[in-house]
């Protein structure tokens, strides 16, 4: 009987100090949380549709780590080459997707259980090539798209004695009303000559050929169309055309907030940008138009992944899956953050025909909407951004120390060259 009432005692301690532990274990459980990083504006389109989440999931949480955009991709990298400190879902700006899937360190999406080319059809042609890598695997899910459009001051070119054919009916006379421009009102055709080269680059490709360097491995540098980019942009640059600032510098902004910028050529995702918080005051001075000669090109866009290192990949995957194939959580991304939807379902909802008021009541998004439809296939490589980065080093030489256009660009494709063979 004494053994029997001291066996008793010491399950009971025994018990006091094992629920505890399984309480503990119990709620990690029902606790979890899913790690999304991210940058703006995507971040804020993660936070807001977390109360959808939670419908689905309500015992986890969503964390959503926002870093600025040049941050974001120095971190992530840096998680990727070292396989720590991995969040579950990453978010990728074009000009990356491809240097961290060559990386190996993403999920192939298009195997199982994500089998993404399933939903091939339902995305954007151009924006599901881009998350593709060289050997077939898909990396990454496209969630917005950058259709490049022409944003220009109305005012000005009202001032100027313009109206919106002499921007768009060729190149030339791109350059030409910027000189009009300058001359009636002070302003500048563009902030930077490089914006010019920038458009001209990524527009008309042909399917295949990628942005710098092509599928079986030739760098395109020294094409035609780098040569005309870069000649035009020294043309704007000799006319003293450009204001010789920089984007997403303070100067850039007050540029656009003081009237001393005409025209910016970009992503349609920039017309959002003004009118959100760089220079909301303008409102009803812009319009948008397609681009000089009708050249179809796509500038940035947004993509989710899993790194393979991941610790909830079925969590992520459900989440991806939400962000970019749901229509109304991809109407509400464009609705809000101006994130021009990768998924085609969206594309005839009433919302594209709905005036903008920040461009004077134009229907704007049927225009990038319309060049969506337009815009090839790019391959993408893992040293585009190392590619970007040269050539915008042989422009600067052009435009500052006035090298030769041809000598800059066959320095920047011996150079690119090198960094293929390693």
């Amino acid at each position: 009987m004494p053994f029997n009432k001291i066996s008793f005692m010491n399950v009971r301690r025994s018990l006091a100090c094992l629920l505890p532990a399984l309480f503990a274990i119990s709620l990690a459980q029902a606790q979890q949380t899913l790690t999304v990083a991210a940058y703006p504006a995507v971040d804020e389109i993660a936070k807001a549709a977390i109360a959808q989440w939670k419908k689905k999931h309500p015992s986890v949480e969503v964390k959503v780590v926002s870093r600025a955009f040049a941050d974001h991709h120095t971190a992530m990298t840096t998680a990727l080459s070292t396989s720590s400190n991995l969040p579950d879902v990453m978010v990728v700006e074009f000009g990356y997707v491809a240097r961290f899937a060559e990386g190996g360190g993403l999920e192939d999406l298009s195997a199982t259980p994500y089998s993404i080319k399933s939903q091939q059809s339902r995305f954007v042609p151009f924006a599901f090539r881009q998350a593709t890598a060289i050997s077939g695997a898909v990396v990454a899910v496209p969630a917005d798209i950058g259709p490049g459009t022409l944003l220009y001051r109305a005012d000005i070119l009202k001032k100027a004695g313009l109206i919106e054919a002499d921007l768009t009916q060729s190149w030339d006379a791109y350059v030409a009303a910027g000189t009009k421009i300058k001359t009636a009102t002070g302003a500048y055709l563009v902030a930077h000559a490089r914006d010019v080269k920038d458009i001209i680059i990524r527009s008309n490709i042909s399917p295949g050929e990628g942005l710098y360097i092509d599928a079986k491995g030739r760098v395109l540098v020294d094409s035609p169309r780098f040569v005309r980019a870069f000649e035009l942009a020294k043309k704007v640059r000799d006319a003293k055309l450009d204001n010789k600032i920089s984007a997403w510098s303070n100067e850039w902004s007050e540029g656009f907030k003081r009237g001393t910028i005409a025209t910016q050529m970009s992503g349609a995702w920039l017309a959002g940008h003004l009118n959100n918080w760089l220079a909301p005051d303008t409102k009803g001075l812009w319009r948008a138009s397609q681009l000089p000669e009708q050249a179809w090109g796509s500038w940035g866009g947004s993509f989710y992944t899993i790194p393979k290192g991941a610790k909830n990949k079925a969590l992520a995957w459900d989440f991806i899956q939400m962000m970019t194939l749901d229509p109304q959580m991809q109407l509400n991304a464009f609705k809000a953050q101006d994130a021009f939807p990768a998924l085609v379902d969206v594309h005839n909802d009433a919302f594209f025909d709905q005036p903008i008021e920040f461009l004077g009541g134009q229907k704007a998004r049927l225009l990038w909407r319309d060049a969506s439809r337009k815009i090839s296939t790019v391959d993408v490589h893992k040293l585009d951004p190392i590619a970007e980065e040269i050539v915008n080093t042989e422009m600067d030489k052009v435009l500052d120390q006035g090298k030769d256009v041809r000598t800059a660009l066959a320095d920047a494709k011996a150079l690119l060259e090198r960094r293929v063979r390693r």
